[in-house]
């Protein structure tokens, strides 16, 4: 065993790695520096464009080697990754002022990543570039060796601007994240300059120059003023981002879609919602975007009665047509940790790095001032004796050392000396080598008087930024707006109002027919599969089944499959104890009332929207007693007067009777869900030996008339009210025997004027 080994738990290795790889994708991948605004990837392929030559005013070359160069001397990673991040630089729907300029397809709005493969694709730098790299080599940042050692790279750019505000960024490390939107290059700028003139400046006060994000379309930005605030005080909070769009006669024509949304994607958004007649106001979608309007999305609606806002407003609170977008201002501090960053405190931070940044060049421009001055002075030493400099070098074996020991000179003016051409030793460059002296000598002056004053460091550096200004400035893109919530239209606003029959099979299907006009047993159903219930009401209203069990479902009548078909199962739709039947169905307002029974003689009246649930398993809405099964609910009007009910009862000896009670639906209670009330006297022991069960409930109002039938079959006798006097009693009686020929299952309906119908 290597003795020169050691041992580490695996709970320490595992920790430790975990931490490295964190601190790995926090530092070189996620995150971007408060300095240039930059992640790793991006700062190495704007530092290898400019060791191309691809600055703004040189030709484009392909991508392809750019991405090369990046991957193979600077950030070996995938190309791919490489070649997506210098395309995001290149597209102007992503970054507020681009970094690359690109030539070819660079991919659209619609689709980011529609982008033409590096191979075919070309590339420079744009003007916008050269503030982050120009100053490069003038010893303003630190140096570090590329992953082999090979090369030497720049630890960060340095940016005369505060990049990451203008273009902004997002990215997800290991256990954070970062979210920054861009701005106004015009208001961060004059912001930076009130920083520099007022260092104890408030957000408050910031916020007047920079009015909020802004973004490369003029897409309105939703945000009130205290969330901005918060934003900016925090460095964390969030806004929304509509889209831009006006009228053309019935049209809506959408100009501008937030930031990175995609138009297909929200053409197919409205397009599913019109599928669904969730819009039933909207005729017509296009898209007639062309290379002079990319945007143009144009929703046509039905009539000029429309109100295209309100239109608007719903596909706001449903669509890509609004955003909400995240504000985490998240980065890479000059400590070099990660911070949630304030926006004073982020702009304070950055002219922190100017000012080292500066104060760098500066003193590299001072220093090279010095080694020129010191060689000139040399130059003007020699030129008053230049016969015996020539001599010096023409005889002597040591030239340098002669000449330093006979004109008492360094070694580097010496070297300087011989290293100049014989013909330029003439009177005239003496002349321009005095001048040169004399300006760099200016130069070095003001160049201390700035060093040693930070007044005149500020100053310098607020000149900088108004002279970008001018050069770059440009108007605000995306207008700030603090508008009303979008709502989306509720069903009842969207589905017009029509007179629909919902149709209910003895076997469970469902279907819903156009109009009260129609006799559902006249319609085709699937092999012994016939009607077992329908009621009438509207399309816009809710359809309630009730089960055998008392539970209740509820779905949206214009949700139900058309009667032009065979329906569909409710079983489908719903989630139904085993063993249980369908009963049957009430439609109406919420308002409206429905008297429900069952089997064992028991019954309520309750309004409607007692019974509506959202739940698919259903509403436990009348308790039943064992072996009860609900009989299906009538919708009741404000003309019913009576309640009449059937029971079936078998005496000792085997002898069936059909017995009808008739009693004043006053003597009914309401309630909200519950047993109810004994409609008509059956012992509980009758009905467990199953000798008595209730048949069937009707409500009659004083001019209906009374159709008693066997179920199933056609014929049975019609009643007058007049003519039932015999079987009104009170509620919970016996009532009296049916006449002969009533000894089947016996089935009751109310026959009625047409001015009598229920209500819709």
């Amino acid at each position: 065993m290597n003795k020169n080994l050691s041992s580490i738990s695996l709970k320490e290795y595992a920790e430790e790695s975990y931490l490295n790889y964190s601190m790995y994708v926090i530092l070189d991948r996620a995150l971007p520096h408060i300095g240039d605004g930059m992640k790793p990837v991006q700062r190495r392929i704007l530092y290898a464009m400019s060791e191309l030559g691809l600055n703004a005013g040189s030709k484009y070359k392909k991508s392809a080697r750019t991405v090369g160069d990046v991957i193979g001397k600077f950030h070996p990673h995938g190309d791919s990754a490489a070649y997506e991040a210098m395309v995001l630089m290149a597209q102007n729907f992503s970054f507020r002022y681009p970094l690359v300029d690109g030539q070819g397809n660079w991919g659209t709005q619609d689709d980011p990543k529609s982008f033409a493969a590096m191979r075919y694709t070309e590339s420079k730098l744009t003007g916008f570039a050269d503030l982050l790299l120009s100053e490069l080599k003038l010893g303003t940042v630190d140096w570090q060796p590329n992953f082999d050692g090979s090369l030497l790279e720049p630890t960060i750019l340095p940016a005369k601007i505060p990049s990451i505000l203008l273009n902004g960024t997002t990215g997800i490390a290991v256990g954070m994240a970062t979210d920054i939107p861009s701005h106004n290059i015009n208001e961060v700028l004059d912001a930076c300059i009130h920083v520099l003139d007022h260092p104890k400046a408030t957000t408050k006060d910031l916020l007047k120059f920079i009015k909020g994000p802004d973004f490369s379309n003029p897409a309105p930005i939703i945000v009130s003023a205290e969330e901005l605030s918060e934003i900016y005080e925090t460095g964390r909070g969030g806004f929304k981002i509509r889209a831009h769009w006006d009228t053309e006669g019935n049209d809506i024509v959408v100009r501008a879609l937030p930031h990175q949304a995609s138009g297909s994607k929200i053409l197919e958004q409205i397009a599913d919602q019109m599928q669904k007649k969730k819009l039933p106001m909207v005729v017509d979608l296009r898209d007639e975007g062309d290379h002079k309007e990319p945007v143009r999305l144009v929703i046509s609606l039905k009539s000029n009665r429309v109100d295209p806002t309100e239109v608007m407003n719903h596909l706001f609170a449903t669509t890509d047509l609004q955003k909400n977008y995240r504000a985490n201002m998240n980065l890479i501090s000059l400590k070099g940790s990660p911070r949630v960053f304030a926006l004073k405190d982020l702009i304070a931070e950055w002219l922190k790095f100017r000012q080292l940044t500066v104060m760098r060049k500066l003193e590299h421009r001072l220093d090279q001032v010095h080694d020129r001055i010191h060689i000139l002075e040399g130059l003007l030493i020699v030129y008053l004796d230049l016969d015996k400099v020539i001599h010096i070098i023409r005889n002597s074996d040591e030239p340098k050392k002669e000449l330093m020991k006979a004109f008492k000179i360094s070694e580097i003016q010496t070297n300087a000396i011989l290293e100049i051409r014989l013909r330029q030793l003439a009177k005239l460059e003496q002349i321009k080598l005095e001048e040169e002296k004399s300006g760099l000598e200016a130069e070095r002056s003001e160049l201390e008087k700035i060093i040693k004053s930070k007044a005149r460091l500020k100053t310098y550096i607020k000149n900088e930024l108004k002279e970008i200004k001018d050069n770059f400035g440009d108007d605000r893109n995306s207008p700030i707006e603090s508008t009303s919530e979008a709502r989306a239209f509720s069903e009842e606003e969207v589905v017009t109002s029509e007179a629909v029959t919902v149709i209910l099979s003895k076997a469970g299907w469902i279907r819903s027919a156009k109009g009260h006009d129609i006799d559902p047993a006249t319609l085709a159903y699937r092999g012994d599969d016939k009607l077992h219930h329908f009621a009438q009401g509207r399309n816009n209203q809710t359809a309630v089944f009730f089960d055998s069990g008392g539970k209740a479902f509820s779905l949206p009548a214009h949700s139900l499959p058309s009667a032009r078909g065979m329906g569909e199962p409710l079983t489908g739709r719903v989630v139904a104890e085993s063993g249980v039947t369908f009963e049957g169905v009430a439609i109406g307002s919420e308002e409206s009332q429905i008297l429900i029974s069952n089997s064992a003689g028991f019954g309520f009246i309750s309004n409607l929207s007692n019974a509506i649930s959202n739940q698919k398993k259903g509403k436990q809405f009348m308790k039943t007693p064992d072996g009860a099964s609900v009989i299906s609910p009538i919708a009741i009007n404000k003309n019913h007067k009576f309640v009449a009910a059937t029971f079936c009862s078998q005496d000792s000896k085997g002898k069936v009777s059909n017995k009808m009670l008739i009693f004043p639906i006053e003597e009914l209670p309401v309630l909200p869900k519950g047993k109810g009330n004994k409609l008509i006297s059956i012992s509980t022991k009758s009905f467990k030996e199953k000798s008595e069960f209730m048949m069937d409930v009707c409500c009659l109002s004083e001019d209906s008339k009374l159709h008693i039938h066997h179920e199933g079959k056609t014929g049975g006798k019609t009643w007058t009210i007049k003519e039932l006097e015999d079987y009104i009693s009170a509620r919970a009686k016996r009532g009296r025997v049916l006449p002969t020929g009533y000894n089947g299952r016996i089935m009751l309906e109310e026959i009625t004027k047409p001015s009598e119908a229920a209500p819709e």
